[in-house]
């Protein structure tokens, strides 16, 4: 019996050069809330839900957590992420690989830890048509990474099951979320994260970025 494949991707450091400014726009947003905290611990935890990144940062601060402060950092990297616009680009091989998995009709979607207002940055560097092709936002789950509800809302909007699907994405939390939801789990390294560090999490291979992952698409069974 054959079973369809089906590709579930990540989107910040996945499909587009944008990690590091999460990281700057997280840092502007702490530092005009007087949190003091260094852009390296910042780093390890792009890739989550934003509510449960900065619940850990002021958690980790020991600064009093409330909703209206969680908001307010919220809000405050969402604006200045936006004005990191201009400088977020696709990374290489990323429109290769979604051009060749549409001419292999082969279904892909899109989900990332990202709320609508920052992730339409990066859908619109990517040239992507969100009314064409499933887009999964935090917006729309109840949990983001690394609870593994973007990835199954994904395979629903693509109707495959998700034990059927190969998530790519480049940090641990992509990797322990498609763990949690039994899909194979791909890792790239575009993101900043370690190879080892991302097989640990469950990623069965490991590739610098898109462009080497197109080149090596029949290895998790991409094939035409």
């Amino acid at each position: 019996m054959h079973i369809e494949s089906a590709f579930i991707f990540d989107l910040d450091g996945t499909l587009v050069d944008s990690v590091y400014q999460h990281v700057l726009a997280w840092k502007e947003a702490l530092d005009a809330e007087g949190i003091e905290l260094s852009i390296w611990r910042i780093h390890r935890r792009i890739g989550m839900s934003g509510g449960l990144f900065t619940n850990q940062l002021l958690r980790e601060t020991g600064l009093e957590i409330s909703t209206a402060h969680v908001e307010r950092l919220r809000q405050g990297h969402a604006e200045a992420y936006r004005r990191y616009a201009g400088q977020v680009r696709p990374l290489p091989g990323a429109r290769e690989l979604l051009a060749w998995l549409t001419d292999a009709g082969i279904p892909w979607a899109i989900a990332t830890s990202g709320r609508m207002e920052t992730a339409a940055v990066n859908i619109a560097a990517l040239g992507v048509d969100p009314e064409r092709v499933p887009v999964v936002t935090r917006d729309q789950v109840r949990y983001a990474k690394p609870d593994p509800d973007l990835f199954v809302a994904a395979a629903d909007r693509l109707a495959v099951p998700i034990e059927t699907a190969v998530v790519v994405g480049d940090s641990i939390w992509d990797m322990l979320a498609a763990t949690r939801c039994r899909s194979l789990g791909v890792g790239l390294l575009s993101g900043g994260y370690g190879a080892e560090e991302l097989r640990q999490s469950g990623a069965i291979r490991v590739y610098e970025d898109p462009a080497d992952l197109l080149e090596h698409i029949d290895e998790v069974g991409g094939r035409r």
